[in-house]
C-alpha cells in the first residue's frame, strides 16, 4: 500500500511535467493546461484524492516561488510604480474582501458575515502567474507586467492577514477591526524589517564565499530562513521573503559570472517544477471539494458560486477605475487640466488578469474545523466549494478568453519597447566597449604585450560595440543577407560544434578522460551560451 502510494504521489509531477511541456510545445498557457489536466484526472476511475496539505502549500511552494519571482524583478520598476501595485496589492484586497463578504452574506441564507468576510480573503488575491504568461508572450506593455508582477508579490500578505482577522472572528476569539488594523500593520513592518535585516548579510555572506554551488544554495535556504523566522513572530512572511528576494536580486550583480549563471538556469527549472505541480493539483482538489457540500441543493451551489464569481470580478474593475479616474475628476492628482486620461485599455486588461491560484485554495483548506467553542465552524465546507468554483472560474473563464482580449483592444506595446531597448543597448554597449578598448590601450601603453593578442582584444571588443546597431537592422543587410555580427554567430555555432564532436570521439575513443571532456564541454557551452540571443 505504501509503495502504491508513493507512485501515486511520484505520477503528480510525472503528468505535470509533461502537460507542461506540452503546453510549451503548442504555445498555450501551460497553467491553463494544468489546471484543466488536474480536472479530467480527477474525473478517471482509482485516481486518490489528492487533498491539498495548506501547511504544504504555504511553507514548502510559496517560499521558492516569492522569492524567485521577487528575485527576477526591477526593484527600480517596482519602486517606480509604487502607488499602483499599494493600491492593487493592499487596497484592492481589502475591498474585494469586504465587497464579496457583504454580497455572498446576502446572497446565502444563514451565512454569517464573519464567515463570509473569511470567503472574501481567501478569494481577494489574484495569481499573476497565468496571467504574466501570456502578457508576455502577447507583448502587453511593460509597466502592465511590472504592476501585475508587483501585485501578485506582495498581495498575498494582505490577504493572509485578512483571512486570519476573519477566521479569529468567525471562531469568536474577540478580534475587532481596530485590532485587525493593528495586526495588519504589525505584519507588514515586521516582515519588512526582517527581509532587509536578512538581506545584506545573506549577500555579504554569498559574495565572500567563492563558491557558485554553495552561494547558489545560501539563495535556496534564503527564502525559507526569511519567511519562518517572520511567521515565528507573528509578522507577514510573505512580505520578508520578497523584500529579501528584492535586495539580494538587486545585489546579483555583484556575484562572480559562473554564479549568476547556475543561479539562474537553477531557479528557472525550480520555478517550472514547482507551479506545474501547484496547477495541476489545483484541478485535482475537484472530488474532496463536491464531496463536502454532496448534501447541499446543487441549483443553489450553481446560483451562489455564480455570486461569488461576478462580485470577485466586478469588484476589481470597480476599484480599478474608481482609483484612476475619480482622483483626476476631483482635481486631487497633477493630470487635471492637461488632458491626460488614464489608459482604459490598459484598466480593462490588468482588470481581467485577476486570476485566483493556490494561495486561495490553500487558505480555505487551512480553515479550522471548529470554533473555540468546540462547535463545528460554520458552513466550512460551503465557503471551500466557493473558493474552488471562483479559482476554477478565474483561471478558465478569463485565462482563456484573455490572449484573445489582448488582441482586441490591441493592448500590446512590446514592439515599441523592443526598438527602445535596442536602441538603449546600442548606446550603452557602445559605451562599454568604448570604455574596454580604452583601458585596453592603457595597459598596452605601460606593459610589454603580445601585439596579436591586444590585436585580437581590440576586434573582440569592436565586434561588440557593433552588434547591437546592426540588430537595429533586424538581422538583415539590405540586399537580404546576413548582419556581420549574425554571420559571426552562425559560423562560431558551427565551429563549437565540430569542437564538441571532436572531444566526444576521443572519450569514446579511450583517448580522453570524461572529467577532462565534463572541463572542456563546459568551456564550450558557455561561450554557445554567449552567442545566443533572447
Amino acid at each position: 500500500m505504501e509503495t502504491t502510494h508513493a507512485l501515486w504521489l511520484l505520477a503528480v509531477p510525472v503528468v505535470a511535467l509533461a502537460v507542461a511541456a506540452l503546453a510549451r510545445r503548442t504555445r498555450i498557457a501551460a497553467p491553463l493546461a494544468l489546471v484543466i489536466a488536474g480536472l479530467l484526472v480527477s474525473f478517471v476511475p482509482g485516481v486518490p484524492n489528492f487533498e491539498l496539505n495548506p501547511e504544504f502549500v504555504l511553507f514548502v511552494f510559496m517560499p521558492p516561488l516569492l522569492f524567485s519571482a521577487a528575485w527576477q524583478s526591477s526593484y527600480v520598476n517596482l519602486r517606480d510604480n509604487f502607488r499602483p501595485i499599494t493600491l492593487l496589492s493592499v487596497g484592492l484586497v481589502l475591498f474585494t474582501t469586504l465587497a464579496v463578504g457583504w454580497v455572498v452574506h446576502l446572497v446565502v441564507p444563514g451565512l454569517p458575515l464573519p464567515v463570509a468576510l473569511v470567503l472574501g480573503a481567501i478569494v481577494a488575491p489574484p495569481d499573476a502567474v497565468a496571467a504574466v504568461s501570456v502578457a508576455q508572450r502577447l507583448g502587453l506593455p511593460r509597466r502592465t507586467v511590472t504592476i501585475l508582477v508587483g501585485e501578485s508579490l506582495f498581495n498575498d500578505a494582505t490577504a493572509l492577514t485578512a483571512f486570519r482577522v476573519a477566521v479569529a472572528a468567525a471562531t469568536g476569539a474577540g478580534f475587532t477591526w481596530l485590532d485587525g488594523a493593528g495586526r495588519f500593520g504589525y505584519a507588514a513592518v515586521a516582515g519588512t524589517l526582517i527581509g532587509l535585516v536578512l538581506g545584506p548579510p545573506l549577500h555579504r555572506l554569498r559574495t565572500r564565499l567563492n563558491d557558485p554551488l554553495v552561494e547558489n544554495a545560501v539563495a535556496v535556504v534564503a527564502p525559507y530562513a526569511a519567511y519562518l523566522t517572520a511567521e515565528a513572530v507573528h509578522a507577514s512572511g510573505v512580505i520578508a521573503v520578497v523584500v529579501s528576494g528584492l535586495y539580494l536580486g538587486h545585489r546579483f550583480t555583484e556575484s562572480p559570472a559562473i554564479t549568476r549563471l547556475i543561479g539562474h538556469s537553477f531557479w528557472k527549472i525550480v520555478v517550472f517544477l514547482l507551479e506545474s505541480v501547484v496547477f495541476l493539483l489545483i484541478g485535482l482538489q475537484l472530488p474532496p471539494v463536491l464531496d463536502a457540500v454532496s448534501q447541499r441543493s446543487w441549483p443553489s451551489l450553481a446560483w451562489w458560486a455564480l455570486v461569488a464569481f461576478a462580485v470577485t470580478v466586478v469588484a476589481r474593475f470597480v476599484w480599478l477605475f474608481a482609483v484612476s479616474y475619480f482622483p483626476i475628476k476631483l482635481g486631487l492628482t497633477r493630470n487635471r487640466g492637461k488632458g491626460e486620461e488614464p489608459d482604459w485599455r490598459a484598466h480593462v486588461v490588468v482588470g481581467w488578469a485577476g486570476m485566483r491560484g493556490v494561495v486561495s485554495l490553500a487558505a480555505a483548506f487551512a480553515i479550522p474545523f471548529t470554533t473555540r467553542s468546540g462547535a463545528p465552524f460554520p458552513d466550512r465546507d460551503l465557503v471551500l466549494f466557493l473558493t474552488f468554483t471562483t479559482v476554477l472560474a478565474t483561471l478558465l473563464v478569463q485565462g482563456l478568453t484573455f490572449p484573445a482580449l489582448i488582441r482586441v483592444l490591441r493592448a500590446g506595446g512590446a514592439d515599441r519597447e523592443s526598438y527602445t531597448d535596442t536602441v538603449a543597448e546600442a548606446g550603452a554597449q557602445h559605451a562599454a566597449a568604448s570604455a574596454a578598448i580604452s583601458r585596453l590601450d592603457e595597459l598596452a601603453a605601460s606593459e610589454e604585450l603580445d601585439e596579436n593578442v591586444v590585436e585580437r582584444l581590440r576586434h573582440m571588443a569592436e565586434h561588440r560595440q557593433l552588434r547591437a546597431w546592426e540588430r537595429l537592422g533586424g538581422g538583415t543587410v539590405p540586399g537580404g543577407g546576413e548582419v556581420p555580427s549574425a554571420t559571426y554567430r552562425r559560423l562560431r555555432r558551427e565551429m563549437l560544434a565540430a569542437e564538441r564532436a571532436t572531444f566526444i570521439r576521443m572519450r569514446d575513443e579511450r583517448r580522453l578522460d570524461d572529467a577532462v571532456l565534463a572541463r572542456v564541454l563546459h568551456e564550450l557551452d558557455l561561450e554557445e551560451a554567449a552567442l545566443q540571443r533572447d
